[in-house]
C-alpha cells in the first residue's frame, strides 16, 4: 500500500509539471531541474491557482528526488492536487484508480516502507518459561535450610554497640574537612564573577545618530586564542563580562562597515556609545530588493551599485542544496519580480570593491515561508 501511495504521488508530480508548462516556459521542462526563478514563478502560480504555498525546502525535498522515500503532509498533497485540477488528494487517487499507465512493470526500486504495527513482536516460548520457573523453585526449595541457618546467625550477630569517643572524633573531623572543601570549591567556582567587570556598548548609526535597528556580529579577539563570536541584538547594548585589562572587538554587519574597537579596560567607562559608519550601497541594496515600486528605476539603481563581475550567492535552507551562484543580471531579474517572496529576502553579507566602491559580493537567502491553506 505504501509503494502504491508513492506511485500516486509520482504521477501527481507529473501532472503538476504539465499544469505549469501550459502557461510558463521554465529553463527546463523537467520539474526536478527547476531552481531559482523557476521555483519562484511556480510558487506564485500555486498561490494564484490553489491559494496556498510550499517552501523552497519542501520543493527540493519532494521534487528533486524521484521516487521519494516518504509522502509529504496531507495538506501539501491536497494543495498540489487542487493545482493539478482535482478537488483533493482523495479525488486525485479516485480518478487514477483504474489508470493502467500509472502502474509500472516493477516497483523493486521503490523504498520499502513497513508500518510499525506490522513489525512482529518477539514471542516467548511458554515451555522455556515454565522450565525456568521450575528450576528456580527447585533451587529455592533445596536451599531452604541454608537460608534459615544464615537468618539465625544474623539475628545472633546483630546487637547494638555503643560508639566509642575515638570514632565520634573521626566523624566530626571528616565533617569539618568536608565543609572546608565545599567553601573552597564555592570560592573557586564564583571566582570569575567576584573579580570580573561588566561593560555595556551601544552601537550608533554614524550618519543618523540613532540606535542601529539590526543585528550586529561582534568578535572578541584574545592573544593566542581563536575569536569568540557574539550577536548584538537590535536596539540593545552589547554586554561583555571580563577580567582582562584590555579589549579588542571586531563589529560587522551587512549594512555597516566593519570596525575594530580597542579599549584599555583599566581606564575605560562601563557604558559607552560606539559609532559605526553605514555601508551606503548595502543599505540601498536592501531597500531596492524589498521595494516593488517603480521597477524601471529600481533596475537602473541596482545596475549602478552592483559591479558587473560581482559574485552573488543564494543560500538555501535545504541540506542537499545549500548554495547557488548567479550573475548580476539574473539577480536583478530575481529581485525586480513583482512577487511576495521578496518580503522574505534577507541579505546575509555584502562586500565592496575598494577602487570603485561598488558591491562585488552579495550573499542572500529567501527565508522559509511555507503556509498552506
Amino acid at each position: 500500500m505504501a509503494d502504491l501511495e508513492i506511485l500516486y504521488f509520482e504521477r501527481l508530480k507529473k501532472e503538476v509539471q504539465a499544469q505549469f508548462l501550459k502557461n510558463h516556459t521554465p529553463s527546463f521542462d523537467d520539474i526536478s531541474k527547476w531552481k531559482g526563478i523557476d521555483i519562484i514563478y511556480f510558487q506564485e502560480d500555486l498561490r494564484k491557482s490553489a491559494k496556498g504555498n510550499i517552501s523552497e525546502k519542501s520543493f527540493y525535498t519532494y521534487f528533486k528526488v524521484s521516487p521519494v522515500s516518504k509522502l509529504p503532509r496531507i495538506d501539501m498533497l491536497n494543495l498540489l492536487s487542487i493545482y493539478a485540477g482535482f478537488q483533493s488528494w482523495h479525488d486525485f487517487r479516485k480518478n487514477h484508480f483504474s489508470d493502467e499507465k500509472m502502474l509500472p512493470e516493477s516497483i523493486e526500486n521503490l523504498p520499502e516502507i513497513i508500518p510499525e504495527d506490522e513489525i512482529p513482536a518477539k514471542i516467548e516460548n511458554p515451555a522455556e518459561k515454565n522450565d525456568n520457573i521450575g528450576t528456580e523453585n527447585t533451587v529455592l526449595q533445596n536451599n531452604t535450610d541454608d537460608n534459615q541457618s544464615i537468618s539465625v546467625n544474623n539475628k545472633i550477630s546483630q546487637h547494638p554497640e555503643k560508639k566509642s569517643l575515638k570514632k565520634k572524633i573521626k566523624e566530626w573531623l571528616w565533617l569539618a574537612i568536608s565543609v572546608i572543601l565545599a567553601i573552597v570549591a564555592g570560592i573557586l567556582g564564583f571566582r570569575d564573577q567576584l573579580f570580573s567587570r561588566k561593560f555595556y556598548y551601544s552601537f550608533i548609526d554614524g550618519d543618523r545618530n540613532s540606535k542601529i535597528n539590526a543585528e550586529l556580529q561582534v568578535q572578541i579577539l584574545k592573544e593566542n586564542e581563536s575569536p569568540i563570536l557574539y550577536t548584538a541584538k537590535p536596539n540593545e547594548p552589547f554586554v561583555y563580562t571580563t577580567k582582562s585589562k584590555s579589549l579588542i572587538m571586531v563589529v560587522s554587519s551587512p549594512y555597516y562597515k566593519t570596525d575594530t574597537i580597542r579599549r584599555n579596560l583599566e581606564t575605560a567607562p562601563e557604558a559607552e556609545n560606539i559609532e559605526l559608519k553605514p555601508n551606503d550601497y548595502a543599505i540601498m541594496l536592501y531597500y531596492y530588493s524589498k521595494s516593488i515600486k517603480d521597477l524601471k528605476r529600481k533596475r537602473e539603481s541596482l545596475n549602478f551599485i552592483i559591479s558587473d563581475n560581482a559574485l552573488i550567492y543564494q543560500v538555501y535552507d535545504s541540506d542537499d542544496y545549500g548554495i547557488e551562484t548567479m550573475d548580476k543580471q539574473r539577480y536583478i531579474s530575481l529581485v525586480t519580480l513583482p512577487t511576495t517572496s521578496l518580503e522574505n529576502l534577507e541579505v546575509i553579507e555584502t562586500q565592496n570593491d575598494k577602487k570603485t566602491g561598488k558591491i562585488n559580493m552579495i550573499k542572500f537567502r529567501i527565508k522559509d515561508d511555507e503556509k498552506v491553506q
